[in-house]
């Protein structure tokens, strides 16, 4: 593969294309604050602000100013976004609502850990971005708060009847390896580290299963497997995402075993949800092969395969691995032929099975300024480093 001119593909996508298409359409130049349902071309479709987006947006440009350029246009659409959601994204507390009105009136309660994550990641690179004490201070208390919730993250919302059969998901410890890192500068150096390996432990050894040899999304308590919907469910994209966190950890850890194992997984992850008719990964599958609940378990989803470059190509660059490079192949042929619009900025997120667009939406309430600028800009940065 000719990495230096994929590289400038990737770069071009990142630079001329995507970011100018939130730059220039996403930004509430009246109440602050970001839209995020933006049709194919860019209009808006409603203006409901959702926090889990609104703080990934304000992260992705406080990022690229941080570590490409103080771009003036993306520094001022980062703090204006950063602003909007330290006056209406918390009940006053730092608990952060799941969506709000386009003026910035709540709409649905702090039931989300999400939405704490994604506030600390905005305000940590924010506080880089700008030397501003306070953002700092945001991020730090709100990842007090999500430590303080690891074990009950979804507290009074919890739905499920308290004994009966509770499950932890992977979702939290997943995140919290990525999370740490995002406000390293914010946290005391052993307390950073202990977060780091409980993480690992939680992700390698406990929801990955080398019985299966593959990553499930729910155990029991006790850490045993759960022989029903949730405890069968997989979520391969989630996990081939969560093995390029790990692997960024293994190589700041200089742990070349631990980056060894996180590239052998994603492999094994994506071969199991592959879809050997239509080509693509799956959204969801049952490890034993039964029905999922999930309706749209067949979809096509965006982030899922842009994570999925990521892993492979960070896997290839790390490990030398033959088996990341012909699935990074795979996966960008895919990727680059199905979610791209040939015609308009930024790609699509939503495909059915045969790979044919479902949604022609570029932004919705869970699609934003996020996994594909993100995915750009690390396949980017990966590929320089291939010799």
């Amino acid at each position: 593969m000719d990495f230096k001119s994929l590289s400038k593909l990737y770069k071009d996508e990142l630079l001329n294309n995507v970011m100018p298409f939130w730059l220039n359409k996403s930004q509430d130049k009246e109440y602050g604050g970001y839209y995020t349902c933006l049709d194919r071309t860019g209009n808006v479709f409603d203006t409901d602000k959702f926090v889990w987006l609104q703080g990934r947006e304000v992260w992705m440009f406080s990022m690229l100013c941080n570590k490409l350029e103080k771009n003036p246009e993306w520094l001022k659409c980062a703090v204006q976004g950063g602003e909007f959601l330290k006056k209406f994204g918390h009940d006053g507390n730092y608990n952060w609502y799941f969506s709000l009105t386009r003026e910035g009136k709540p709409i649905i309660e702090p039931y989300n850990i999400f939405s704490y994550t994604f506030a600390t990641m905005a305000f940590g690179q924010l506080s880089k971005a700008t030397g501003n004490q306070e953002y700092a201070d945001i991020a730090r208390k709100t990842f007090d708060i999500i430590l303080s919730k690891v074990n009950n993250p979804k507290g009074k919302w919890d739905k499920s009847y308290p004994g009966t059969r509770s499950l932890k998901n992977f979702a939290l410890p997943m995140i919290l390896c990525n999370l740490a890192l995002e406000i390293e500068h914010l946290l005391d150096k052993d307390f950073l580290n202990k977060t780091i390996d409980t993480c690992i432990h939680e992700v390698m050894d406990v929801f990955y299963r080398p019985e299966l040899g593959l990553i499930v999304e729910n155990l029991t308590m006790d850490n045993k497997l759960s022989d029903t919907f949730e405890g069968r469910l997989l979520n391969p994209g989630h996990a081939i995402e969560a093995m390029w966190f790990i692997m960024d950890l293994g190589e700041r850890l200089k742990r070349p075993q631990l980056i060894e194992k996180a590239a052998g997984i994603a492999v094994k992850m994506v071969e199991y949800g592959w879809d050997k008719q239509y080509g693509g990964i799956f959204y969801f599958l049952d490890r034993k092969g039964h029905p999922t609940q999930q309706l749209e378990w067949d979809q096509k989803l965006w982030w899922v395969h842009v994570e999925t470059l990521i892993s492979m190509l960070k896997g290839y660059q790390l490990t030398g691995s033959k088996d990341c490079l012909k699935w990074f192949e795979i996966i960008h042929e895919y990727t680059w032929g199905h979610f791209k619009d040939k015609e308009n900025p930024e790609w699509y997120g939503y495909l059915n099975r045969r790979g044919e667009v479902l949604l022609p939406l570029k932004g919705g309430k869970w699609k934003g300024c996020f996994h594909v600028p993100r995915g750009l800009y690390q396949c980017w940065k990966t590929m320089e480093k291939i010799k």
